[in-house]
């Protein structure tokens, strides 16, 4: 796929800078990208956004960057330097969105506070990503996913009862991050277009505040009711039966549902209909209250058929239950692949690599994923020489310089 690929969706025509690393303001980027954003992402030169050294590796190369950063182009720039801070500023006037995740302050020591940003380019969105939001006392501490997770509160309600808290075993909090950079970037840029002035737009988010905001019910339950929601393994605090339940094959199956109606459906799936009569299970409260019987009466029946005959039952009486899918099996459900869930994109490495499709879709203006991450640096032609009109000899002086 060439460089003068164009974008497609519905952002097409915006143009973003990110210099943000790792995962969740990269992520930001790259969905905005997938529905037409032109997005250039610069690095530090020789070094790099920390991500490219994240395993998994193949032949050397680093499998989770080109996702994170797919559909980008991809320059390099020292921004600390004084030269480097000037082509900086000049690309800044020619954008819409900087996105960014240095620790608060950062940007100002380098002569590149929201002043002078918004003088280089009055109508610009600037999206600040940090673990703990732009203040506060603990404004300038490191941050983490796990960081964000565990005071976040996500952590404290995942496990066992009987046993610590614990993490998903990838950086959730990362991702969360993402859509919410991503959302805001998108209701910013909505003000400014609406407003007389087009004034630009300072967002902060907090990745700690993010992981909160997503737990939606569980500060207003303390606030309340006065209660902290504890660990309850793979049940669930307001419906049941809800469980993870083995098969007679081995194979692990989630249950859920919280209606009269699924309820229904969900007994007559394990042959036994009369379960809707009994007081017990009457309505969603009342299973609650009961959830040990009902947990004994759907996972013996479970545990005395295969995955594929819980799973053709459940499906002919209407039920609510799924296999828990590790991702070779995501690669071959049909329902993943009738809807092209897993798509094919075009890599410099690779020649082409299968990673997730967009989400959502749109009808009318659909977006596309341009092409894989690339390596350091490769669109530098493109960056200085289309975008800003700079000679080779001009791009060599600043490679001489370390400035590129």
């Amino acid at each position: 796929m060439t460089i003068s690929d164009t974008g497609a969706g519905p952002l097409s025509g915006l143009k973003i800078l990110d210099i943000a690393t790792i995962i969740a303001g990269p992520m930001a980027g790259s969905l905005l990208a997938d529905f037409g954003a032109e997005v250039v992402k610069l690095e530090l030169p020789g070094v790099g956004d920390g991500l490219r050294g994240f395993p998994p590796l193949k032949e050397g190369k680093p499998l989770w960057w080109k996702v994170t950063n797919r559909g980008k182009y991809h320059g390099t720039l020292d921004l600390r330097k004084d030269d480097g801070a000037k082509l900086f500023l000049d690309l800044v006037s020619q954008m819409d969105v900087l996105i960014e995740n240095f620790r608060p302050g950062t940007l100002d020591r380098w002569g590149l506070d929201i002043e002078t940003l918004w003088k280089a380019n009055p109508r610009l969105v600037v999206l600040r990503v940090s673990g703990f939001g732009q203040d506060g006392p603990m404004a300038n501490q490191p941050g983490f996913a796990r960081i964000f997770e565990a005071m976040g509160g996500l952590t404290h309600i995942t496990g066992d009862p009987d046993r610590p808290p614990v993490h998903t075993g990838y950086p959730l909090a990362d991702s969360i991050g993402g859509l919410f950079g991503a959302f805001s970037i998108c209701a910013a840029l909505l003000k400014v277009v609406r407003s007389e002035r087009q004034e630009g737009e300072e967002i902060d988010l907090a990745m700690t505040e993010a992981v909160l905001r997503l737990l939606e019910s569980l500060p207003i339950e303390y606030d309340q009711l006065g209660d902290v929601r504890e660990r309850v393994g793979n049940k669930n605090t307001y419906s049941a039966p809800s469980d993870v339940y083995m098969t007679s094959d081995k194979r692990y199956v989630s249950l859920a549902g919280s209606t009269n109606r699924t309820f229904r459906y969900n007994a007559a799936a394990i042959g036994q209909p009369e379960l809707v009569d009994d007081p017990r299970f009457a309505s969603n409260v009342a299973r609650v209250k009961h959830v040990e019987e009902l947990d004994k009466i759907f996972g013996a029946w479970i545990a005395a058929h295969t995955l594929d005959e819980v799973i053709a039952s459940f499906r002919e009486h209407n039920g609510t239950i799924a296999p828990i899918y590790g991702m070779d099996q995501v690669f071959d459900d049909a329902q993943y692949k009738a809807r092209n869930a897993i798509v094919s994109v075009s890599d410099e490495d690779f020649g082409s690599v299968r990673m997730q499709g967009l989400v959502p879709r749109f009808r009318k203006a659909p977006g596309k994923i341009r092409w894989a991450a690339k390596g350091l640096g490769a669109d530098n032609d493109y960056i200085y020489k289309t975008l800003l009109n700079l000679d080779d000899q001009e791009i060599e002086t600043y490679r001489e310089q370390g400035i590129l």
